[in-house]
């Protein structure tokens, strides 16, 4: 059965599939995992798009690793 990543309910275990899409749900979840500086850029989309087996608190903890790195 397909995610509804428009309305369903997003937890860090919630794999990504697919049919992953980027939207105001992924979003809002990834804001309050992240912060209120969460955005996606091109690389990381890349990343999550990779076919490697993934899910949300994987994203989450990934994006929080780039930031950091920036930061160094």
């Amino acid at each position: 059965m397909k995610f509804d990543w428009h309305g369903a309910e997003i937890s860090r275990a919630t794999e990504i599939d697919a049919d992953y899409r980027n939207t105001q749900n992924v979003r809002r979840f990834l804001s309050g995992q992240c912060g209120p500086d969460f955005k996606f850029d091109r690389e990381l989309m890349a990343w999550v798009r990779s076919g490697a087996a993934k899910n949300m608190g994987d994203v989450a903890d990934e994006w929080t690793r780039r930031r950091e790195r920036g930061r160094a």
